[in-house]
């Protein structure tokens, strides 16, 4: 199990529904969870009541690999929250289960130079309360492969 991720600073958690409570906590034992259609096995994000693809409405969670690249990305360099000191990449991340399954996050253990689209990235986990928020950061051995 991977230990949540130790930032030197507390993020702010997000509202946790029904809905959304199989992604939030899902990282407690360090696997990455995505909404997923039982009927087509389609997966979501954010977590619908019904399928976009199927219309079925026998959704859960299932565990995807927490591997994805980076798709786009920005440099925020404004402290929207006071505990949460810029700059600071936020990114949306393909997770390769799926073409077009992506998540905004932000991108960790990495200098922003060293962020680009096509980067191969991994999850990792920034705890909050009892809400776990997927982060991701660059697959060790990778960083200079060709993209």
């Amino acid at each position: 199990m991977n230990r949540p991720l130790d930032e030197g600073f507390t993020r702010i958690a997000p509202p946790v529904t029904e809905r959304t409570e199989g992604f939030w906590r899902s990282g407690a034992n360090g696997v990455l969870r995505i909404a997923r259609c039982a009927d087509c096995a389609t997966y979501m994000h954010p977590p619908q009541p019904v399928c976009r693809r199927c219309h079925g409405t026998d959704i859960g969670f299932a565990t995807v690999s927490g591997r994805g690249v980076v798709h786009s990305w920005t440099i925020n360099r404004y402290q929207w929250s006071p505990s949460m000191p810029p700059p600071y990449v936020i990114a949306e991340v393909e997770l390769v289960e799926q073409s077009g399954l992506r998540l905004l996050t932000n991108i960790v253990g990495c200098p922003i130079d060293a962020v680009s689209i096509g980067l191969p990235v991994e999850v990792v986990f920034a705890q909050s309360d009892d809400v776990f928020i997927p982060l991701f950061r660059p697959i060790a051995g990778v960083n200079d492969a060709p993209r």
